[in-house]
């Protein structure tokens, strides 16, 4: 793919890498405001649908969301043009970035992305873009207020809209019963792709977890739970892409595997003392 005619001359700009395993050669256009929430799109072999989701998100945040903000696509290991898709994103598009990973994994991507994020709030979304966009404000205002830690999207919260079908509706709700019931946690929907957090609790928190893959959103919550971090929950309408890259044979086994490691950790990070008030004064 080309830049269209017309569009300015990129800056490059490079990433400080927080690993030997990340590619550190994003392009940054300009961008007109710090962003206060920087939200990261992982992406794995998405050449189809990485352009107009991303173009779809940078339009809404820029005619609805009222913070500045950025958009981070975070490419693990794509073995087809979604590299070369997001470079063309973030060379043309003011407010977009890209980092690639030479290894797989979401939770790799995440990690990386928010820990090389300057913006005082991280997020993500799954790149199908499931979750309404209209939840992206409730979900990041108790974290600029203060009120809470981390954020999460929930698709078994009261006041959820669902559209999926049954056996994905089965697996998702027995999951999170025995997450409730095995690992006694309070939040109710650990897997929904919509997330947020404090950046300076991400630093604290991220090193703690284990999990490069599709675990590391529940190791994640369960860990900021033990750590005594106010987890807020947003009921969210969500509809379901048919064309997931999810694997859920393998991605149900490994997550049952990551329970019972979890059920027999004593792993309680301590973060209260460290941690500095929230951004009560973001503008």
């Amino acid at each position: 793919m080309e830049p269209q005619d017309g569009m300015m001359e990129p800056r490059h700009v490079v990433m400080e890498p927080q690993d030997t395993a990340m590619d550190t050669r994003p392009v940054r256009p300009e961008m007109p405001a710090a962003p206060i929430v920087d939200i990261v799109v992982p992406v794995y072999n998405e050449e189809a649908d990485l352009e107009s989701s991303v173009r779809r998100l940078r339009a809404y945040l820029d005619d609805r969301f009222p913070f500045a903000s950025a958009i981070t696509i975070a490419d693990n290991a794509s073995t087809d043009a979604t590299w070369s898709i997001a470079r063309l994103l973030a060379d043309s598009m003011p407010g977009v970035r890209a980092l690639h990973l030479d290894e797989k994994g979401r939770g790799r991507a995440l990690r990386q992305a928010w820990l090389a994020s300057e913006a005082p709030i991280v997020a993500y979304t799954d790149v199908d873009l499931s979750t309404d966009l209209d939840a992206l404000l409730p979900l990041v205002a108790p974290l600029l207020s203060g009120h809470s830690q981390v954020s999460i999207g929930s698709r078994l919260a009261f006041g959820a809209r669902v559209t999926r079908g049954p056996k994905r509706e089965l697996i998702s709700r027995s999951y999170n019963l025995i997450l409730r019931t095995v690992l006694r946690v309070g939040f109710r929907d650990a897997q929904c792709g919509f997330k947020a957090m404090r950046a300076d609790v991400a630093r604290l928190l991220l090193p703690e977890i284990r999990d490069q893959a599709w675990f590391f959103d529940t190791e994640l919550l369960v860990l900021a739970e033990r750590a005594g971090l106010r987890v807020h929950e947003e009921p969210v309408d969500w509809v379901d892409d048919p064309d997931s890259r999810v694997a859920i044979g393998s991605t149900a086994l490994a997550d049952l595997r990551g329970v019972w490691r979890l059920l027999w950790s004593r792993s309680r990070p301590q973060l209260a003392q460290t941690m500095t008030p929230g951004p009560r004064s973001v503008p």
